[in-house]
């Protein structure tokens, strides 16, 4: 195996265990507070968006419409969010958060920051931001790359520039 397929294997698996540890350690520091890091990432996008539909919540996760009504079940049950119907359109529900899940967000906020500031600990600014700036880049490469893919899988043979529009959260 030459050098630089070696050096790009390694950069995967390294991008996949940061990832992999990052949210192993995370789920370990919300454990004391009820609450899994699935469900914190659908709170801290409903606060963001309060009211959405939940089909409309399930894409724009990019979630199966049942595995997220799984995770809306439970934060329904611990009183964290509510569905009410549609004003328009009794059969389409809604999903807002409760005074109580307000709360449970900013805490877990400052237990956010204070496990970013952990692992974040002896890297300098400049390299977070080139690391950041990094991953970005690779972010917006493989969005092309998934769009050029759903464009060439609906029938397109050439693409015209324009693709599909990302998806981006700042989650």
């Amino acid at each position: 195996m030459n050098d630089t397929r070696s050096w790009d294997l390694r950069l995967g698996y390294l991008i996949h265990d940061v990832s992999r540890l990052r949210r192993v350690c995370f789920d370990r520091e919300l454990s004391p507070l009820g609450i899994t890091r699935s469900q914190w990432w659908v709170l801290a996008f409903i606060s963001r968006n309060d009211g959405l539909q939940q089909t409309q919540l399930a894409n724009e996760l990019d979630v199966g419409k049942v595995a997220l009504g799984s995770l809306i079940d439970r934060l329904e049950s611990a009183g964290f969010v509510e569905r009410r119907p549609d004003d328009k359109d009794r059969r389409v529900k809604r999903v807002f958060l409760t005074e109580k899940a307000s709360g449970l967000i900013e805490a877990i906020g400052k237990i956010s920051d204070e496990f970013n500031g952990r692992i974040l600990t002896g890297i300098s600014r400049e390299d977070l931001e080139l690391t950041s700036r990094t991953l970005y880049a690779m972010k917006q490469n493989l969005i092309t790359l998934t769009n050029d893919e759903e464009l060439k899988a609906a029938g397109g043979d050439e693409l015209d520039g324009k693709g599909l529009e990302p998806r981006i959260s700042a989650l």
